[in-house]
């Protein structure tokens, strides 16, 4: 297996088993109710990925066009600040332990380290063009964000390594061209790597530093998805066509595949409910939320299409707090907006 880490060097730079058609639920009955709208004024253009603070209630949103990552108090129910100084922020990381924020740009060759109470700017890292997705270690205090590719113009892309504490990055990993959703299994010992243009899924040993497989997805431009690691299943949303397709995550084989949302933004897996929430609709004039619920690994039923909003794409589902959030965009007659939804018995 072919060596990839680069440790001690410096980058350059919170299913579907069969095709079985959908099974809306009675009226009065939907999997998901909308219990809560948190305006977001002032601010402009797309919205791009979310995180939580789950002990202080605190909603983080990336504002893409804005230039801003917004900060909504969850407890309160209101947006309560803008942090600017950021060029089109994509992913976002908050990291209780060490209170800090770490925040993605995709047009900036940077990750950017804020100060979770004051949001000062503690540190600049420098990476590539093309920063988008952030994940966080908690065994190894590590933090892998994908960057570069096509968005630098280069053959491959990376996902960084970087150490959390120190804000240093330790190395790196060559992956497809356009890394988007990264996902770990709990031990932090793998990650999934979406590979959008290429269409496929990449899987790495994060101790070895060793590619283990990369696996073809049948539908084109994986974005986004979830890990069901008691099934061992891949959650995967594409864009076109727009499917949510089911991979085993040990073999790579695909299990099931079902239509989805236009414009797929997002996909969450909620292993209480057992159910996966797919959002999308960003640049249509209504979006939706497809819920689907999990019958066994790999038997998926359709249950719910929830209308959102206008220009409402991305998602983030947090099991601690039982949300669901979905961001819409401002249009021409309501400001931007955090919906914040509450799944159903």
């Amino acid at each position: 297996m072919k060596r990839l880490f680069q440790i001690g060097v410096v980058a350059s730079a919170c299913m579907i088993g069969s095709n079985i058609g959908a099974n809306p639920p009675q009226q009065g009955k939907e999997p998901l109710r909308l219990v809560q709208t948190i305006p977001m004024p002032n601010v402009k253009g797309r919205i791009d990925h979310m995180d939580v603070d789950v002990k202080g209630k605190r909603l983080f949103v990336a504002g893409l066009e804005n230039d801003t990552m917004e900060v909504v108090d969850l407890k309160a129910g209101k947006w309560t600040r803008s942090v600017p100084g950021i060029k089109t922020p994509q992913g976002i990381a908050y990291v209780r332990a060490l209170n800090k924020l770490f925040v993605a740009n995709e047009n900036d060759d940077t990750l950017k380290v804020f100060h979770g109470d004051t949001f000062a700017l503690l540190k600049t890292i420098p990476l590539e063009l093309g920063s988008n997705r952030v994940t966080y270690d908690s065994h190894s205090g590590r933090l892998y964000v994908g960057y570069g590719g096509a968005s630098a113009k280069k053959d491959h892309g990376q996902v960084g390594i970087i150490d959390a504490k120190t804000d240093k990055v330790i190395g790196n990993v060559p992956v497809g061209i356009r890394p988007a959703e990264i996902l770990m299994n709990k031990t932090g010992q793998t990650l999934f790597v979406f590979e959008s243009r290429g269409s496929t899924i990449q899987m790495i040993d994060t101790k070895k530093g060793e590619l283990l497989a990369t696996w073809p997805v049948s539908s084109q431009r994986p974005g986004d998805g979830a890990f069901d690691e008691a099934n061992r299943r891949l959650l995967i949303g594409t864009r076109t066509p727009p499917s949510l397709i089911v991979m085993d995550s040990t073999s790579g084989k695909e299990v099931a595949s079902l239509p989805t949302v236009e414009g797929m933004d997002g996909v969450y897996y909620d292993a209480v409910h057992k159910r996966v929430y797919v959002s999308g609709g960003r640049d249509t004039d209504v979006g939706y939320v497809f819920i689907y619920q999990q019958q066994d690994a790999d038997h998926y039923t359709q249950i719910g299409k929830i209308p959102t909003r206008s220009f409402a794409g991305t998602s983030f589902w947090c099991p601690e707090l039982n949300r669901y959030y979905v961001a819409a965009a401002a249009n021409d007659k309501e400001e931007a907006a955090i919906l914040v939804f509450e799944p159903q018995p």
